[in-house]
């Protein structure tokens, strides 16, 4: 089976315009991405809709391929880019280009999803260690079944544990935080990106409701490695600390 990656990274984000070419640690956030994706899958391309991250990409020796700037999300970009390079890849991994500490280990886990002739999408997740974090709605949580395809995604605290006091529901349930890394079957990748947004994906704000909602299987796998992704200044100088202490 043939894996290729493609990295989504638009110039225009809101909390953080120009993120893929900040600096950390003396390398453009892009860069980063980007080394640690070919560490595991070589061939990998950058799908951007910004001339200056395409040069930037080029110039350290990367790969990388222009879209339309109207996508409404990353996997939008990640299908031109598909049709464009023209790959015979079986599966196509999407690493957002806001995570230069994502791990090979985890690259390789969403990958070991597809052994599973079942598996049309993938992605990962990891057990909360905190009850504050299980409560926060800007981390989305996942239920699986006992074969480890997801059930549900919600920014809401799922499942409800019916009993206990909330303090104690970690010690009840696994529950599980999803981490934004996803893998597609090539023709199920167009085929998603063909669908209506539907009532789940328009209410929960989250974009995998509406392939589980259509009938898509998403397998989940599980990793134990947090990443630090960069989303806003703030986020950035945190990156520098934990680069830091990781040296």
């Amino acid at each position: 089976m043939k894996f290729i990656a493609i990295i989504p990274a638009r110039y225009a984000s809101t909390r953080f315009p120009g993120k893929p070419l900040a600096v950390l640690g003396g390398k453009t956030v892009i860069e980063r991405v980007y080394e640690q994706v070919t560490s595991l899958l070589p061939e990998a391309y950058v799908a951007t809709d910004d001339q200056r991250i395409l040069e930037t990409v080029e110039a350290f020796g990367g790969r990388a391929v222009m879209t339309r700037a109207d996508h409404h999300s990353g996997t939008d970009r990640i299908e031109e880019a598909a049709e464009k390079i023209g790959t015979d890849a079986d599966v196509i991994v999407n690493i957002q280009g806001d995570e230069p500490f994502i791990q090979p280990s985890q690259i390789k886990t969403v990958c070991e999803q597809f052994d599973h002739p079942d598996t049309q999408i993938a992605t990962l997740g990891k057990p909360f260690t905190a009850m504050d974090a299980v409560e926060n709605p800007n981390s989305p949580k996942i239920v699986t079944d006992v074969n480890g395809f997801a059930l549900y995604f919600s920014r809401s605290v799922i499942p409800f544990v019916r009993g206990e006091e909330r303090s104690t529901w970690l010690t009840h349930y696994p529950f599980l935080k999803h981490l934004g890394i996803y893998a597609y079957r090539r023709e199920v990748l167009r085929e998603v990106t063909r669908l209506p947004m539907s009532p789940l994906e328009k209410a929960e704000r989250l974009e995998q409701l509406r392939w589980l909602q259509n009938g898509y299987r998403i397998r989940v796998g599980i990793t134990n490695v947090e990443t630090v992704g960069i989303d806003t200044p703030d986020d950035l100088r945190r990156a520098e600390a934990f680069l830091a202490k990781m040296k």
